[in-house]
């Protein structure tokens, strides 16, 4: 398993030609409930699609990336308290949990879900690629997929086997996200040694000569993660997820 972890890769070509079996996909969900969750209420959903024509709606959502068409399948993990609410009722109890902890909670139940699911399908050699975009168009992406009030999109994955072999993406050294004991503050040394090999890789300097830059962090402040973009974004899916938890 650590070896499957340390080489993964994000896919985004899949074979045309080669589809995923039904036992494959089923060990695949049944990797992502034996995630560690809260209170063991696993709150969250899996919604697969493979059916052209819902991928073909889903893929304008998702910013046009043609993985959304092309993959054999697109799985959406949803952060979900419908399910778990309903059975409180019908065991005469009533549920608490449309509130902005709840929905934090099965958010992280949701995220440990999905990247079990991951790790499972690349153990079965199939390229898994994680797409942000879900967060950005939650409302419309649970219309698609016919979503009720207390079931909001977290993040989706595309799956396939892979027509790509990418090298893998680089990180950070370990040392700049590792803390004993307590949080040490970075200071400006050890910001520009932890960044430096990243910067300095001729790709990511064809990138910022290519948006007529200074450096990465302007491409990242002032191309793709644009203040604009974050405030518009983080308003959009706060008032969905505001509206299908019902928070006051």
């Amino acid at each position: 398993m650590k070896s499957i972890i340390h080489s993964h890769k994000s896919i985004r070509a899949y074979s045309s030609v080669r589809t995923v079996d039904d036992d494959i996909l089923l060990k695949i969900v049944k990797a992502a409930i034996r995630g560690s969750n809260t209170g063991n209420m696993q709150l969250y959903s899996i919604v697969i699609t493979s059916q052209p024509k819902i991928k073909q709606q889903l893929m304008p959502l998702h910013f046009n990336q043609p993985m959304v068409e092309h993959a054999p399948l697109v799985i959406t993990f949803c952060a979900d308290i419908n399910r778990f609410s309903h059975w409180c009722k019908l065991r005469g109890t009533e549920p608490c949990y449309d509130n902005f902890l709840w929905f934090s909670t099965a958010l992280t139940d949701t995220i440990i879900a999905a990247e079990n699911a991951a790790v499972e399908a690349e153990y079965h050699e199939l390229g898994i690629c994680f797409l942000g975009t879900t967060m950005y168009n939650a409302e419309e992406i649970a219309k698609v997929l016919n979503l009720p009030k207390g079931v909001v999109p977290v993040v989706t994955m595309t799956a396939g086997y892979p027509a790509e072999e990418p090298p893998l993406t680089e990180r950070l050294p370990y040392e700049a996200v590792l803390h004993f004991e307590t949080y040490k503050q970075y200071t400006d040394e050890d910001i520009n040694k932890y960044y430096s090999d990243f910067e300095n890789l001729d790709k990511i300097k064809e990138i910022v000569k290519q948006n007529n830059l200074n450096n990465l962090a302007e491409v990242f402040t002032q191309k793709r993660y644009t203040k604009e973009a974050g405030n518009l974004f983080s308003k959009k899916y706060l008032d969905f997820v505001k509206k299908s938890f019902r928070m006051e």
